[in-house]
C-alpha cells in the first residue's frame, strides 16, 4: 500500500514536492494474555512483496537497541560533556566510549537472551572472581563460574539495582556504572589476591 503526502498548507509558498511512501501495518500474533503490539510503519524503500515487507518491520525491530546504545553514550558515558578542544581528541576519545557503550549492551541483552550460559562468554575469570570475592568477602570459589544472568545482575549491583521482586532485569545505567566499578575491583583483586596467593604457596618457601 501506497500513500502520497503533500506539503502542509504554512509550506506551500515553497512548492515543496509530494512525498509517496510505502505503508506496512504490522500486527503481533500472540497467545491473548497480553494486547498485541501494532505498528503502521512508513518508509521510501521498495516493499512490493511479503519478503520485503518482514524485511523492514525486521529492521525496525533494531531501533531500540540502538536507541538505548545511544542512551548509553549519552547518559552514561557522557559524550555530549566533553571538552577535549579538537576534533582529533574527540574522535580518539569516542572511539573507547563506543566499544565502553557497546560493551554495556551487550551484556545486557546477553543477561536477558542467554541467561543460563557461564559468564566466561564476556567476562574474564578474573573478573567474575573478582567480582564474587568483592560481593561474597571470600575467595571460595565454586566449581562452576556463575551464569551470565547472575553476573550482570551482581555487576549492576554496584550500579545501584536492588534487584526486588518488581524490578525486572537491570538496565544500561546500572550495568554501565557496575562495568566502571568492576574495573578497579578487578585490578585490585589482580594485585592483592594473585600476589597473597604467590606469597604462600608452597613454591615460595619449599
Amino acid at each position: 500500500m501506497q500513500c502520497v503526502f503533500t506539503p502542509p498548507d504554512f509550506r506551500k509558498k515553497e512548492k515543496l514536492p509530494s512525498i509517496t511512501l510505502n505503508v506496512v501495518h504490522a500486527i503481533e500474533v500472540c497467545d491473548g494474555i497480553e494486547e498485541p503490539i501494532e505498528w503502521l510503519l512508513l518508509t521510501n524503500l521498495p516493499v512490493n512483496s511479503f519478503e520485503e515487507a518482514c524485511e523492514k518491520i525486521e529492521w525496525y525491530t533494531r531501533r531500540w537497541g540502538i536507541e538505548i546504545f545511544h542512551r548509553t553514550l549519552k547518559s552514561g558515558c557522557k559524550v555530549e560533556e566533553r571538552q577535549l578542544g579538537s576534533a582529533e581528541r574527540i574522535k580518539a576519545c569516542l572511539a573507547i566510549d563506543l566499544v565502553v557503550a557497546w560493551r554495556v549492551y551487550h551484556a545486557s541483552r546477553l543477561g536477558r537472551e542467554t541467561p543460563n550460559l557461564p559468564c566466561t562468554i564476556f567476562f574474564s575469570e578474573d573478573e567474575w572472581k573478582a567480582l564474587m570475592s568483592y560481593k561474597s568477602r571470600s575467595t571460595n570459589f565454586p566449581d562452576e563460574p556463575p551464569t551470565i544472568r547472575e553476573m550482570v545482575r551482581m555487576l549492576a549491583s554496584l550500579g545501584g539495582f536492588l534487584g526486588r521482586k518488581g524490578d525486572g532485569e537491570p538496565g544500561a545505567q546500572t550495568i554501565w556504572r557496575g562495568i566502571i566499578a568492576l574495573d578497579y575491583i578487578t585490578s585490585s583483586y589482580q594485585i592483592f589476591a594473585k600476589k597473597n596467593t604467590a606469597l604462600f604457596s608452597t613454591d615460595t618457601y619449599g
